[in-house]
């Protein structure tokens, strides 16, 4: 989808960056006073999430720049930390969390970064977290199109040496981040599918083989990588599928440069099902055979789960012993069944990953 009027937070209007952005564009812009200008458009538009995906509102963050990723007790939790550049995304998958997210969902941009950057020194000089990413309330580098964040980012990580970046995208947008200094302080991720599901619902993506492709850039870049199988959607075949994906991937890329893979099988609130069904009719992959989990979520029956994780799995381990793969909200029961240990018997999830982050993207014990 393309950006058809750019909105401005009249308190940030001034902004060099906020010129800077739209010189990038040829579309309308208005300065309003306030959000509620805006929302009002986007709730009385037919689709509100389609229209909140062309209309770019740059604007600041009022609230906490780092936040700790919203995990569920019931569940293996990573201790991921979020630094909040912006929100929604201008692609379209169906299965989408943000279209029941934000109310309502609007593709904004958060133009105050010098207040980000003194949250983000003050994280790093705490040394309490070593893995932070920008891809929870929107991909990564859809921002590459009209701003300069990763080329700030990037090197700022560069500079220090406890902890790392992630960059989650189903974009090829990775020309600009080449000849940056990251000191392998920035993972690139890659949120994969087979091509089935990507070409039935993630709309406006890059292809499977745009993506392993882009990675493999980013690999002779010297970047580490990371690969994200979620949603994991069970259809006739679909295991064979994502086994072909496992292999496509480790063709192109060196088992060495992955930090980590992770597993997690579709998952949705109530509301985002009605949702699905609004906008994406022709999806049929909310009536498959679901519970409620411990998180209110619907879930595939565990048996199911297991299966599909164990199917990718042995793909993984086919290709590589020793390449870190974790569950992304599981629980312990799980974890014992597909990978014959809990994450209790090995310090826990945050442990296994930091120590994956200090082996792959060289930091300091």
């Amino acid at each position: 989808m393309s950006i058809e009027h750019i909105y401005i937070d009249q308190s940030v209007a001034k902004q060099d960056q906020v010129y800077e952005i739209i010189q990038r564009f040829n579309v309308p812009s208005s300065v309003i006073d306030h959000s509620e200008e805006l929302y009002t458009i986007i709730r009385s538009s037919q689709d509100p999430v389609a229209a909140g995906k062309k209309a770019l509102y740059l604007t600041t963050n009022k609230g906490d720049f780092i936040r700790k990723c919203p995990g569920t007790r019931s569940y293996s939790c990573c201790d991921y930390m979020i630094l909040h550049i912006g929100t929604f995304c201008t692609m379209d998958c169906a299965y989408c969390i943000l279209q029941s997210y934000f109310h309502p969902p609007i593709l904004q941009y958060f133009v105050n970064q010098d207040q980000m950057f003194e949250e983000l020194n003050a994280f790093l000089a705490g040394r309490r977290h070593r893995r932070i990413g920008t891809g929870e309330y929107t991909d990564s580098m859809i921002w590459e199109l009209w701003t300069n964040l990763s080329q700030k980012l990037i090197p700022h990580f560069g500079t220090q040496s406890h902890a790392v970046l992630e960059l989650k995208t189903k974009t090829t947008f990775v020309k600009n981040i080449q000849n940056l200094s990251h000191k392998r302080r920035t993972i690139l991720a890659w949120s994969v599918n087979t091509p089935e599901m990507i070409r039935r619902n993630e709309k406006g993506t890059a292809s499977l083989e745009a993506r392993i492709d882009a990675a493999a850039k980013c690999q002779k870049w010297g970047y580490p990588l990371a690969f994200h199988f979620d949603p994991l959607v069970e259809y006739d075949g679909c295991i064979d599928d994502y086994r072909m994906v496992v292999e496509k991937i480790f063709t192109r890329i060196h088992p060495e440069n992955i930090a980590w893979i992770s597993l997690g099988t579709l998952r949705f609130m109530p509301d985002l099902k009605g949702i699905i069904q609004s906008r994406f009719p022709e999806s049929k992959m909310i009536y498959g055979e679901f519970v409620q989990g411990m998180d209110g979520k619907s879930r595939y029956l565990q048996q199911i789960r297991i299966e599909i994780y164990r199917g990718v799995l042995n793909a993984i381990r086919e290709k590589s012993l020793d390449v870190t793969v974790y569950f992304c909200m599981e629980n312990e029961d799980v974890w014992k069944k597909v990978f014959g240990f809990t994450t209790e018997e090995h310090g826990g999830l945050p442990h296994i990953l930091d120590e994956s982050a200090i082996k792959i993207c060289e930091l300091d014990p």
